[in-house]
């Protein structure tokens, strides 16, 4: 039984889970995301997010408000008459009359294994500290930050070779998978929730570009994660012969020398322990490239160091 629903999303990451509902003969009665931003060349174009812009296709309508605790939009809220809410980062606190208008509550698609990593960057946190493995989860929301009851979840594997853009692609295919078995569970009435533990909380903070800069001082492995963690946005960097470089994708490499050492003429560089082979990475004002191509232009080699 399709259910009447009311969207709420606003990065790229949201899209496939608006899509899938469609698509499942849900009702969308409305799409709330933020309001649109500067951008283009000069910074004088408003440009939409992404969700906005497949809400706009799909004929929904879409409203932007700065504020979701005004009497005014409470009512418009309460007005869709919506059966539940469906949240993928929709970057704005739910106050407890909005949790509370939808007749079945509102329910968030979060990219980590709750209570592990809640809050602001999950994706980038669990690569970035070296877990073996991500997830999806879909919780019924309350006004605590990513505490409410849990119903649902898929697990993935992190590999060494995965950068958060890589993560983040596949937990948002999983994730609306996910949402749509939920929704369909709860239109049945055998959706089942069952309470986080207060074991093993983790906080995944909100990532500070402060903390692109690569320390070579660090293991191999714990570099790489790093840098799979930071790619491609902020980017994690280094500076090379004065000039500041982000590093984009790598791979683990045998060898061995100071932190920051150039091994080789391919890019690879010592770190605590073990060195890391660059394999993607970008110049400042420039587009990113391939390593190979990256140094037909700039050799590298030995004694070279990066700072």
């Amino acid at each position: 039984m399709p259910l009447r629903l009311i969207f709420m999303g606003t990065p790229d990451f949201s899209v496939p889970t608006l899509l899938e509902l469609v698509s499942h003969g849900h009702e969308i009665a409305a799409v709330y995301t933020r309001a649109p931003k500067p951008g283009g060349r000069r910074g004088l174009q408003f440009q939409p997010t992404p969700v906005e812009e497949a809400a706009r296709k799909l004929g929904v309508p879409v409203l932007t408000p700065k504020s979701l605790k005004t009497p005014e939009t409470l009512d418009e809220f309460r007005a869709f008459d919506a059966d539940a809410a469906v949240v993928v980062a929709y970057g704005m606190i739910l106050p407890q009359a909005i949790l509370d208008a939808p007749k079945l509550g509102c329910y968030n698609l979060h990219a980590s294994l709750l209570p592990r990593w809640r809050g602001a960057a999950p994706i980038n946190r669990a690569i970035m500290e070296g877990d073996a493995e991500s997830g999806v989860m879909v919780m019924k929301m309350d006004v605590g930050l990513d505490t409410g009851d849990v119903a649902m979840a898929e697990r993935l594997a992190i590999t060494d070779n995965m950068t958060a853009v890589d993560l983040h692609d596949r937990l948002s295919r999983l994730g609306a998978d996910l949402m749509v078995r939920a929704m369909a569970a709860l239109a049945r009435g055998g959706l089942q929730l069952k309470k986080q533990s207060e074991d093993g909380v983790t906080y995944a903070a909100k990532i500070d570009k402060a903390e692109a800069r690569i320390d070579w001082s660090r293991p191999a492995r714990a570099v790489l994660r790093h840098i799979h963690g930071l790619s491609p946005f902020p980017g994690a960097w280094a500076e090379l012969e004065n000039a500041r470089v982000k590093i984009l994708r790598c791979e683990l490499a045998k060898g061995s020398g100071a932190p920051g050492e150039v091994l080789d003429d391919q890019l690879t560089i010592a770190c605590g322990e073990g060195a890391i082979r660059i394999l993607e990475l970008q110049r400042e004002g420039k587009a990113r490239m391939q390593a190979t191509d990256f140094l037909r232009g700039v050799p590298v080699k030995p004694p070279m160091r990066l700072g």
